[in-house]
């Protein structure tokens, strides 16, 4: 009876469990599990522990830069690739040197340098031409005061523009020869070139003097055969062409981001070092002859004012540009005769010609000129200044009055800003295949301009 109340399903479900017994009981699984309970347990083997093995090759100790005797590191500046100057930089792909370990003889570990050993890359074997034309060079002390219009009377012809640097070209100078057209440019891998315009691409020389961002070139114009070049890894070096000659001229614990000497005395070198310090070089003497603390961040320009060689002016990361007079700062509380104010890092502050105005520039997207007796009176041009990451920073220049500013555009042209009536007009060129960053105007060729950019080329826009 009780079959019957069962269903279909529960009925094959009895049918399979004793199907499963069945199958268990002919296998025997109950009598070996009852027989592995019952066994006594041996312990399981434990796994060796292996020793590592002593690595023969001895153990790299971390050691800082100073105690190994090194420069400090070129890690780009803050505002200046864009900075870092810094530097970053403007092109930042390439260091002095692809290994970890520092070469055994590195050249900043040598003293001075003869210029022949210094020579790399694809320069001619021999640079005897290029010593020879610095030697010879004519200096020229005034342009001419003929009428010139740059806005319409300016062009850049196809011999005119060269690779004369292998990176991101940081400064650049004309030679003050008035019979040719010789410039001397520095870039980020610490190589230093000079293209000798007139011979074409035949007449580029790269030299390495340095293992760092080359910051500052200063050639005074009555002894352009002294070249001072100043880097990041806190060293000044002096060219002399007669002697043949890298020399270092100083060192510093810090990186070194400006350069300039004073228009009267080619013996007397200012540098802009570390964290806003001002210092003051005598040639003659051989050492610093005086140190200030000027800004709370780097210094990225220093410029005298040509017709009053007492006042000085500079530009740095902490938002200002000012004026100062050397004869009186005081080395515990400097106080500026004029301070600028930008709402971002200011890359650059120069004297016009004349001394009586001062531009600077700024990454808040301004130029800014002070005119005026005590330099009161303010204007603002706009201006595009966001360089980005890879190119160096954007610095306007006076050319060779006080009627132009000429700066950098992103647009692959050169911006010409009329001080009288604040107007831009862009000079554009076909043989200008990248955007001009550094300016320097020839200081005795009138209407002869170089410009710079980060793949390492030189553009020379010349009169029609």
């Amino acid at each position: 009876m009780a079959d019957k109340t069962l269903t279909d399903y529960e009925r094959r479900r009895i049918d399979n469990i004793r199907r499963n017994g069945e199958m268990m009981a002919s296998l025997m699984l109950h009598q070996k599990a009852s027989s592995l309970l019952h066994s006594p347990c041996s312990p399981s083997p434990k796994p060796q522990s292996k020793k590592p093995k002593l690595s023969s090759s001895p153990v790299a100790i971390r050691r800082s830069l100073r105690t190994q005797g090194l420069p400090p590191s070129s890690s780009p500046p803050p505002s200046d690739a864009p900075p870092s100057d810094a530097p970053p930089s403007d092109a930042s792909s390439s260091s002095p040197s692809s290994s970890d370990q520092p070469p055994s003889t590195p050249p900043w570990k040598q003293g001075p340098l003869r210029i022949s050993d210094a020579l790399v890359g694809d320069s001619p074997l021999s640079d005897r031409d290029l010593m020879d034309v610095i030697k010879s060079g004519s200096v020229a002390s005034e342009v001419d005061d003929w009428g010139f219009d740059p806005m319409v009377e300016m062009c850049l012809k196809p011999e005119n523009v060269a690779r004369v640097l292998p990176e991101r070209i940081l400064s650049v100078r004309f030679l003050p020869f008035g019979d040719q057209v010789v410039v001397t440019v520095g870039d980020k891998a610490g190589n230093v070139g000079f293209w000798d315009v007139g011979k074409g691409r035949d007449g580029v020389y790269v030299y390495k003097p340095h293992a760092s961002p080359v910051s500052g070139i200063s050639v005074h114009p009555f002894a352009a055969t002294k070249i001072f070049t100043s880097s990041y890894d806190g060293f000044i070096r002096l060219m002399d062409v007669e002697e043949e000659t890298f020399n270092m001229i100083y060192a510093s614990d810090f990186e070194i981001f400006s350069i300039s000497q004073v228009p009267n005395d080619h013996n007397s070198l200012y540098c802009g070092e570390g964290t806003g310090i001002l210092k003051a070089w005598d040639e003659r003497a051989g050492k610093v002859s005086g140190s200030w603390e000027l800004h709370e961040d780097r210094i990225n320009t220093i410029d005298f004012n040509p017709q009053n060689t007492n006042l000085i002016a500079t530009s740095s990361t902490d938002r200002t540009a000012c004026i100062w007079d050397v004869r009186s700062i005081n080395k515990d509380r400097p106080e500026s005769l004029k301070k600028v104010q930008h709402l971002r890092a200011v890359h650059s502050a120069f004297f016009s010609p004349s001394g009586s105005c001062l531009a600077t520039t700024s990454f808040d997207d301004k130029v800014i000129i002070l005119s005026g007796n005590e330099f009161d009176e303010l204007s603002m041009i706009l201006h595009n200044n966001q360089t980005g990451r890879w190119l160096s920073s954007f610095r306007a220049i006076w050319g060779w009055d006080d009627a132009f500013l000429f700066i950098g555009n992103m647009r692959r042209a050169v911006d010409v800003i009329s001080t009288s009536n604040k107007t831009t007009i862009s000079l554009e060129s076909e043989h200008m295949t990248s955007i001009p960053c550094r300016f320097s105007a020839h200081p005795c060729l009138k209407g002869t301009m170089a410009c710079t950019t980060a793949g390492g080329k030189v553009n020379i826009w010349t009169k029609i």
